[in-house]
């Protein structure tokens, strides 16, 4: 059955029980779908807000060309997670959810009820206990588009900004980068999914499934991170932003990021990859990047792998590696 065979009531039937959380929603949504609006709690008086798209054939390809095709339950885990991440750099957590849903009317109705799912098994999953779905809209259009918008709590402290981070900062990351490059690699590959060895797939469901560190980002508030963002775009563009609002120098020790790229091996190997590509161009991890003031002990999740430093004329602010430009540039939604 297609999306075309039911009316809208009927479709939003389908979808409203596959977004209780546990038979209920979570405790920040005080009234969820039914009404014009939602109503959500907003405890120490301020909400932290984002919102992220995926669009058919330019984020997700309902086929790929290794034979792996993307569930509904996929795209409903990736937009609950690059939401969640958002809120998690800035050292909150989230709250709720709203969902604008566009779907071609040959859409089959089980994709879309497995979407619902992925959306509330991403939330409990990845650990936004207090967050559920509040509602969200339909429309009919050529492609499916899912946008999601999140609201956060900063629970009573301070936001971490990219632009705190100082000269003597120490860099650390926490959760993984590059593995959803190498996974979405492997899925424009010609390597036939059935042939992929536990490693590989393993790649591949992280591009599909991210999954964001989400107790990291308060920890990090929590013990003075004095700059953070989430690395969705790649370790050296997103570094190069936080460089940017901190007018600093991001300096990476390539010991530290050595590890990162052996983790790659099973995709490189079989590809003939450079795995540090991946590490520092990659992007959809969803892994936080942060400075910390010398000295700090780092919270639970988190790995040194370089140090902030004053830009001077020959290095303006930006990521260099052992004092060297960094020159993988990441991803860009208008130029890639």
């Amino acid at each position: 059955m297609t999306v075309a065979a039911l009316s809208e009531a009927e479709l939003l039937a389908r979808i409203f029980p596959r977004l209780e959380m546990g038979g209920t929603h979570g405790s920040a949504t005080l009234l969820g779908p039914g009404d014009d609006a939602a109503i959500v709690s907003a405890p120490d008086g301020r909400a932290v807000i984002s919102i992220d798209t995926q669009v058919q054939d330019q984020d997700f390809r309902l086929q790929w060309p290794n034979g792996y095709r993307t569930t509904g339950f996929d795209v409903g885990w990736k937009a609950a997670a690059q939401n969640l991440s958002d809120i998690n750099a800035m050292g909150g957590v989230a709250m709720s959810l709203v969902v604008s849903l566009t779907l071609p009317p040959e859409t089959p109705v089980s994709w879309v009820a497995d979407l619902a799912d992925g959306l509330t098994a991403g939330i409990r999953e990845l650990g936004a206990t207090d967050c559920s779905v509040a509602g969200g809209d339909l429309g009919r259009g050529r492609e499916i588009s899912v946008t999601v918008a999140v609201l956060g709590s900063l629970a009573g402290g301070t936001a971490v900004l990219r632009s705190g981070a100082r000269a003597g900062d120490v860099v650390a990351l926490a959760g993984t980068v590059g593995r959803a490059a190498a996974g979405l690699a492997l899925l424009e590959s010609e390597n036939a999914v059935q042939s992929l060895a536990p490693a590989q797939r393993a790649l591949l469901e992280l591009q599909c499934r991210p999954r964001p560190p989400l107790s990291a980002g308060p920890l990090a508030m929590a013990v003075g991170a004095t700059a953070m963002l989430d690395i969705s775009d790649g370790l050296v563009r997103d570094g190069g932003r936080l460089a940017a609002a901190s007018g600093v120098v991001l300096d990476l020790d390539p010991a530290a990021l050595n590890p990162l790229a052996e983790a790659l091996r099973p995709a490189s190997d079989l590809l003939g990859a450079d795995p540090m590509a991946w590490v520092l161009g990659g992007g959809e991890d969803h892994g936080l990047l942060a400075t910390f003031p010398a000295g700090v002990q780092l919270p639970a999740g988190f790995t040194a792998i370089g140090s902030v430093q004053a830009p001077e004329s020959s290095t303006p602010p930006g990521v260099t590696i052992a004092g060297h430009a960094a020159g993988t540039g990441g991803w860009d939604h208008f130029a890639d």
